[in-house]
């Protein structure tokens, strides 16, 4: 129990000593308004909108994605799980290329 007590005073100690340090350091309030970019001021707005020809290669990006953190552990259970493991990813992965040729042929790689 004291070991949680010291690790909290800890964490809260070292909360406030970077508090600190931060109000003695920076006192410009300038500095404070500005966004961190390499010091250069920035020419748009950070919630401007993005151009919709990005949706679909984010949408293909995310589908692949989603495909690669079910393929992580399918890896480590396919040999105790056999031949049907492995219909059913390709089966899986059938579906994916399907739907990026489909995206491909919609233009959704032509950035201009």
């Amino acid at each position: 129990m004291t070991g949680m007590v010291l690790a909290a005073c800890v964490a809260v100690g070292a909360v406030l000593v970077v508090h600190v340090v931060d109000g003695l350091l920076f006192r410009d309030p300038v500095l404070r308004t500005l966004p961190y970019q390499s010091g250069g001021v920035p020419d748009a707005h950070a919630l401007s909108r993005f151009h919709v020809r990005w949706y679909p290669a984010t949408l293909v990006f995310l589908a692949v994605d989603v495909e690669m953190l079910f393929m992580y552990p399918w890896v480590l259970v396919v040999a105790d799980l056999g031949i049907g493991a492995v219909v059913e990813m390709f089966l899986f992965l059938g579906v994916l290329a399907v739907a990026v040729a489909w995206a491909w042929r919609e233009g959704a790689f032509r950035w201009v």
